[in-house]
């Protein structure tokens, strides 16, 4: 290994071909984060140089490269294998500055620069020789073109792309900082050639055939943009394919070339992350491969111990992850299809879609695999119908979701040993059904019922969450998945407009024998599953606000915007009532019991009972069940804020002074001034300080789930 501090002239001035390879990312820095810092860099460098330090530098970074054998003649070869984005971006900015110098005339400057950027022809064997770096395949087209065009540029007539739009940034600051003293230009085009020539500088490490360059790869690239596991896998897996570049080309545009399309850079969200799809999917891959929790972190580390310990060759590697990706991407761009009959894989990705939830995708990629293609295909579909189930119902009850990942890997390590099992499918259900955790029990009949009953949905549950719901329901009135068919097809999925049917604002209409007593239910009320449907076409607002049975009215307006039979017994009532969204609402609960089944006889374990209520407890839900009357003084219990009190509001609010808080610990937050504080444990209901909210709250959840 050599190392050594360079200038640009000095890395570029031989006649040279500093090959990227295929393997490595496409050029991906940005105007925000590397060009603008960059030119800022040099203007200031250029300040100091001008005002007498003669020693002024700047530092780029490093760039790591390895010579390769090279016929008699050939130009000398050298492969880039860490520090492309810099290399790159240099070549662009010395393009861009010849192109400048070479418009306004500046002949012999330009010359000096061009012999950077160019190989003399007399040295040059193919057109592929002409430029002293060459890219990676996907960006060759691109710079080629911008490199190659003669001066002043037309970049509207250019590929679309970062290459050059770096070369247009570039172009365009040289060019107003060179006029910035028409008369000065020349002058000031002699200071910027060699600041940016001489003055920057370069950590050239040059390898020996010998030596690892992957190595030394992975413990530098964390710098500049941070390479994505992707990245790492990529560069690791066609570093190890061999010295031969056809077969490597070869493969690489067979296998991973894909991974590189809009789809697969893509970004995507898992949990609070957003992530890459391709990289996303990587990670889930090799979940269904090991069997083991792979920490984001930690992927590319757990690939390498894959693709060391399998015993699978790279192009084997390479044919089982594009067999996983093409399947992954059907079932997911299939999902997203708004209209027609999905199979029952695509209509679960669609639904977990709605519930945010990527940690399936480790049982559906293995699923997919060969080892598991025999599976019958009603087994297949009823074990997908199951961990359905287990999710939507845990969706409904707002059950926690911390811990879910290990499960789904627990029920993948079950599965992968059931081979004895009648099928994979009741392997699925008896693991499911043996879960006694809030983590991990499958909530029951009783328990939807119970939370579904008065919770206002259209405030507690995302709209995308809501809005499959009743998709489902809708799906189910027409026959959809399976069974008789009442429809020509399913609902179209993801576009139609939630509506209440009792509006929310229906006070102006519908207060006709309301009496303020009963104004507060009704507003909970009216957020209930049953006053929700879905419309095809959004009603303006006076229509949606309208009276029920006037000409003009609601429902008027509801027969001729819908087709949905979600409404059609809605529709037909001459009247809609409190008591009718109340039945409604029962109706529509049964309807997702029986879409999202569990197995006959299931009772959720009681052991966590009153753990599972008291974490969906809200201080509204304890006003209604009479526990705690409306108006009731609350007494703070820290002794660095005894004596200061609050009351409950109707609504589950708190009123403290003249400011109302939505939360206990808003209030109590206030008092502290900042900071976390559990709310529920620094309220009291009595003046003695003996009985917390958290209390109330316990009381609370043993009345609602205790057996």
């Amino acid at each position: 290994m050599l190392t050594q501090v360079m200038s640009p002239q000095q890395v570029f001035f031989s006649p040279q071909r500093l090959v990227v390879p295929l393997f490595q990312r496409p050029y991906v820095w940005s105007r925000d984060v590397q060009w603008e810092p960059l030119w800022n860099d040099l203007t200031r460098l250029i300040e100091l140089i001008a005002d007498g330090d003669g020693q002024a530098t700047h530092f780029l970074g490093a760039v790591v490269l390895q010579a390769q054998a090279t016929a008699l003649g050939d130009l000398p070869q050298y492969v880039v294998i860490d520090g492309q984005q810099r290399l790159t971006t240099l070549q662009i900015l010395l393009d861009a500055l010849h192109a400048q110098l070479e418009t306004r005339g500046f002949t012999h400057l330009a010359g000096q620069v061009l012999t950077l950027v160019e190989n003399p022809a007399s040295f040059r064997q193919g057109p592929d020789d002409r430029f002293k770096v060459w890219p990676t395949n996907r960006d060759r087209a691109a710079f080629s073109a911008v490199m190659s065009a003669d001066a002043p540029i037309e970049y509207a007539g250019q590929p679309a792309g970062r290459l050059v739009d770096a070369h247009r940034y570039f172009s365009s600051v040289i060019g107003e900082w060179l006029d910035v003293e028409p008369a000065e230009s020349e002058r000031r085009a002699g200071l910027l050639v060699p600041a940016i020539t001489t003055r920057l500088q370069l950590v050239s490490i040059q390898l020996l055939a010998h030596e690892d360059a992957q190595e030394i790869f992975e413990t530098l690239n964390a710098r500049g943009t941070p390479l994505t596991a992707a990245d790492l896998i990529k560069n690791y897996l066609f570093q190890r394919l061999g010295a031969d570049e056809t077969a490597a080309e070869q493969a690489y545009h067979e296998y991973w070339a894909d991974f590189e399309t809009p789809f697969w850079e893509a970004e995507v969200s898992a949990g609070r992350i957003k992530y890459a799809r391709s990289s996303l999917f990587l990670t889930q891959w090799l979940t269904a491969r090991m069997l083991k929790e792979i920490p984001a972190r930690q992927v590319f580390m757990e690939f390498k111990r894959y693709a060391s310990s399998s015993g699978t060759d790279i192009l084997s590697l390479l044919r089982a992850l594009r067999s996983a990706a093409d399947r992954y991407r059907a079932f997911t761009e299939s999902a997203a299809t708004r209209d027609g009959v999905l199979s029952r894989l695509d209509l679960f990705v669609y639904r977990m879609g709605t519930l945010d939830s990527e940690i399936a995708k480790p049982l559906l990629i293995w699923l997919g695999e060969a080892q598991q293609v025999a599976l019958d295909s009603g087994d297949h579909d009823r074990l997908l119908g199951i961990v359905e189930s287990w999710f939507v119902r845990r969706a409904l009850v707002r059950a926690p979701s911390q811990g879910t990942n290990r499960l789904m890997l627990d029920l993948l390590i079950q599965l992968a040993k059931s081979g004895a099992a009648p099928t994979l499918a009741c392997a699925a259900e008896e693991f499911l059904a043996a879960q006694t955790s809030t983590t991990g029990y499958w909530p029951d009949d009783a328990e939807i019922r119970r939370e579904l009953t008065g919770l206002q949905a259209y405030k507690k549950l995302r709209k995308g969450r809501l809005r499959m719901l009743l998709e489902a329901v809708e799906d189910r009135l027409r026959g959809f998945p399976g069974g008789r068919t009442f429809s020509v097809s399913p609902v179209s999925r993801g576009v139609c407009t939630i509506e209440h049917i009792m509006p929310q604002e229906w006070r102006a209409n519908w207060n006709v024998g309301v009496d303020a007593e009963s104004e507060n239910a009704r507003d909970g009320l009216i957020q209930t599953l049953g006053n929700l449907t879905l419309v095809t076409q959004s009603l303006n607002a006076r229509l949606s606000n309208a009276a029920w049975a006037a000409p003009n009215g609601k429902r008027a307006a509801l027969i001729r915007h819908d087709t949905l039979l979600l409404t059609r017994d809605v529709v037909h009532s001459d009247t809609w009532s409190d008591r009718d969204i109340g039945a409604r609402t029962d109706d529509l609960i049964e309807v997702l019991i029986a879409t999202w089944p569990v197995p006959e006889g299931h009772r959720a374990p009681t052991a966590s009972a009153v753990e599972r209520a008291q974490y969906r407890t809200e201080v509204v839900d304890i006003i209604r069940s009479g526990i705690l009357p409306p108006g009731s003084t609350l007494y703070a219990k820290p002794a660095a804020h005894r004596g200061n009190v609050a009351s409950v509001n109707l609504d589950g609010s708190i009123l403290m002074g003249s400011a109302t808080f939505a939360t206990l610990s808003g209030a109590a937050r206030q008092l502290q001034g900042g900071g976390t504080v559990a709310g529920w444990h620094f309220w009291c209901v009595d003046p003695a300080l003996s009985r917390t909210m958290a209390d109330l709250r316990a009381e609370h959840a043993v009345g609602t789930d205790g057996t």
